[in-house]
């Protein structure tokens, strides 16, 4: 079996096995899209006719994608994070290809049924919420329909619980897209985005999420939130986010680089700058220039900023971590977290409570002495 034709049928079982009990979510945002070049490469590989079409260009779509990045095959979850056309860019023949592949793709016909198993992976999962005590409301979102780094998920969550109990936060846990409606997000200052990769919110979900923030929520994003290779929801990547992640250093992939906090709102423990070793990423672009605020900026003089294949990610000012409204609401994004060890490191921690104490302007709440 082609390497395709294995992560296709993984695939299809997934989104052929649905939970007892649940209708099936058909308002997800590409539900009835036509596929193409731009579309998820899980999207393809479901559809029956897809491995097919993609066979018939270029049999080794995946594995001339993935001997860029050291070999093997796609991690699980990763072809919900890739498109078409991501494959396609590391190749040389990458641009010939593109036309053909988009034109076969545009022919395969989108049924109700491709519809159902193209959104499974979400849901309209409304999970029971602890009654609120009084305390500062605190939301960590785990959705994960992408690529699920477990030990950065499970050492942030530890973090996290350690950080709401220092300052006297109720903090709340789900990884149900279904929480995502104005009724249950309304009880929260800030929702926190934990390591989550892939697309994983429905339609209306999304305008929860959007309407919440721009109206007075809060948003803090942890390291994997930002860190997808493809994006399928523009006002995430463009607006909230301010920036794209286009890689990670590969020789090698951990370095060390001095962080320097350059935000009086926001601060690590009193440290204006400190040594760290961490998959260093880098963006598209300076959220700086977009309105956000640098919270922290690491110096590249310190560390290569050289992908996988060669490539230079080379950022110039290099901020890691960022601050802005949105409406009248509040975000704040932090890369760093790769390393489970950072989420004690104390100026990396210090620097991760202050910042989601910004974004639900909570910033009375101290630790208790």
């Amino acid at each position: 079996m082609s390497a395709l034709r294995a992560i296709a049928a993984a695939l299809t079982l997934v989104a052929a096995t649905p939970a007892i009990g649940h209708e099936p979510v058909r308002d997800c945002p590409l539900a009835t899209a036509p596929l193409g070049v731009d579309s998820p490469l899980s999207d393809v590989l479901m559809h029956p006719g897809g491995p097919a079409a993609l066979e018939s260009v270029a049999s080794d779509l995946v594995t001339g994608f993935t001997r860029n990045f050291g070999g093997g095959g796609l991690p699980t979850g990763f072809a919900n994070i890739l498109s078409v056309g991501s494959l396609l860019e590391v190749r040389a023949d990458g641009a010939a290809l593109k036309a053909p592949l988009a034109a076969k793709l545009a022919k395969l016909p989108i049924t109700p049924s491709f519809t159902v198993a193209r959104c499974a992976r979400y849901d309209h999962d409304r999970p029971a919420l602890p009654p609120a005590d009084g305390r500062p409301q605190v939301l960590v979102f785990e959705k994960i329909n992408g690529f699920r780094d477990n030990p950065s998920v499970d050492a942030a969550r530890a973090r996290l619980k350690a950080i709401a109990a220092e300052r006297g936060w109720q903090i709340v846990f789900t990884d149900r897209g279904g929480v995502m409606n104005a009724e249950d997000l309304a009880r929260f200052a800030v929702v926190v985005w934990n390591n989550t990769s892939g697309d994983a919110l429905t339609l209306p979900q999304r305008a929860a999420f959007r309407g919440y923030l721009e109206h007075g929520g809060g948003y803090a994003g942890i390291h994997g939130a930002g860190g997808d290779p493809v994006w399928f929801w523009d006002w995430y990547a463009d607006t909230l986010l301010g920036a794209r992640f286009i890689g990670h250093p590969g020789r090698p992939q951990f370095q060390t680089a001095t962080v320097g906090i350059t935000d009086d709102a926001i601060g690590a423990g009193g440290a204006k700058s400190f040594p760290l070793l961490e998959e260093w990423y880098s963006f598209d672009r300076n959220p700086v220039t977009g309105g956000a605020v640098a919270v922290a900026t690491i110096d590249e003089r310190d560390y290569q900023q050289i992908g996988y294949r060669g490539e230079s990610l080379s950022m110039g000012y290099h901020p890691i971590a960022w601050r802005k409204p949105v409406g009248t609401g509040r975000m704040f994004y932090t890369a760093i977290g790769h390393r489970p060890e950072n989420y004690d490191e104390p100026h990396a921690a210090a620097l991760l409570a202050e910042g989601i104490a910004w974004a639900m302007e909570n910033k009375g709440t101290r630790p208790h002495d």
